[in-house]
């Protein structure tokens, strides 16, 4: 059985990866430090902190016997370059089966973020995947604004409710473009949007499970 290390910024990301890989015969080890997070917004806070704070618990978790390790945050994916500090195991991005799926569309993207840390790191990596597939991709970004607190207070409930009170207009005002959850916490309401509106709306799980089976040879 494969065992997977899984890197999460918030204990509410778990249950996400927990129900999305539950068809694979695999362990799931889970790593959760929401600590970067909280501190980014400080006046003395640096990229280069960021970066030796992911690549240490990425080294600390490649060496608790997992065979690899997937890195569920976005924010945490964006300041990680895997050309400049590779590992022996396999590290997979949430992002990337995202990336894939928006890549394949037939359609211009919306990309909607809740954290707005993330949304110049994560927009700049969905155009290099495209470009490195020789695709020249449409995307634009949406920030729900004021939304990205309430998860990172607990007040889950109330996350989902304004996330997907923000993702409905979005979908309703582009008809004839895909919206994009760009995080995995607001995949609860990325799916009630869906059902509310008809509409497709794109989001970190859906294809996740195909893509570690693909990666890892499961």
């Amino acid at each position: 059985m494969k065992r997977i290390g899984c890197f999460h910024a918030h204990y509410s990301n778990i249950e996400h990866i927990d129900n999305a890989l539950r068809s694979l015969d695999v362990e799931l080890i889970h790593y959760v430090d929401p600590g970067l997070d909280r501190i980014k917004l400080d006046a003395d806070f640096t990229t280069e902190m960021a970066q030796k704070k992911v690549l240490d618990t990425l080294n600390w978790i490649a060496k608790s016997h997992v065979d690899a390790i997937l890195i569920t945050c976005t924010f945490f994916t964006a300041i990680y370059d895997e050309n400049v500090h590779p590992f022996p195991i396999p590290i997979i991005k949430i992002d990337d089966p995202l990336f894939e799926e928006i890549c394949q569309l037939d359609q211009p993207a919306i990309v909607a973020f809740t954290n707005p840390s993330t949304v110049q790191g994560t927009m700049n990596q969905l155009f290099l995947y495209a470009a490195k597939k020789g695709i020249a991709l449409e995307a634009a970004p949406a920030l729900l604004a004021n939304t990205f607190e309430l998860i990172m207070h607990g007040k889950k409930s109330e996350y989902i409710q304004a996330v997907t009170d923000g993702l409905i207009p979005l979908i309703e005002e582009n008809p004839t473009k895909r919206v994009v959850a760009a995080q995995l916490s607001m995949v609860p309401a990325a799916q009630a949007a869906e059902k509310q509106t008809k509409h497709v709306v794109g989001n970190q799980l859906v294809s996740l499970a195909t893509y570690l089976k693909e990666v890892l040879a499961i």
